[in-house]
């Protein structure tokens, strides 16, 4: 069950956040085995004040349609797991909305099973 928080600069359309969604999620099922209408994202946009980055770091040219990705999912994935899914991440979101390879940040929080709540004040998968 991961949660995604995304975070990009303010002025994008609509759809261009909506690609966003939908390819983070086709990148999750097709390598996170993530279950089908498991979705739970957030984007977040900033005005030029609020959003810094370095457009250098590690020698990686980033522009101003940097999307930063935070993704808290259970600590149950593979090494190769979490490098086929960033992969794909950038693939498809080159594809759809056209976000450049170096301008897809993601960052994998891991966390037990037993930090969820889905609702209920329930801890389903403790």
């Amino acid at each position: 069950m991961p949660l995604l928080h995304i975070s990009l600069r303010a002025g994008k359309p609509q759809a261009y956040r909506q690609a966003i969604f939908d390819s983070l999620y086709r990148a999750m099922r097709e390598t996170f085995n993530v279950p089908e209408d498991d979705q739970f994202m957030t984007i977040t946009e900033h005005d030029v004040a609020n959003f810094r980055y370095s457009a250098s770091y590690l020698d990686i040219a980033r522009s101003d349609d940097l999307v930063l990705i935070q993704i808290a999912a259970n600590n149950t994935r593979t090494v190769e797991q979490k490098k086929a899914l960033f992969r794909r991440i950038a693939e498809l979101l080159g594809k759809s909305p056209g976000i450049r390879p170096e301008d897809v940040f993601v960052n994998l929080v891991e966390v037990a099973k037993e930090n969820w709540s889905f609702g209920h004040g329930l801890a389903q998968y403790a």
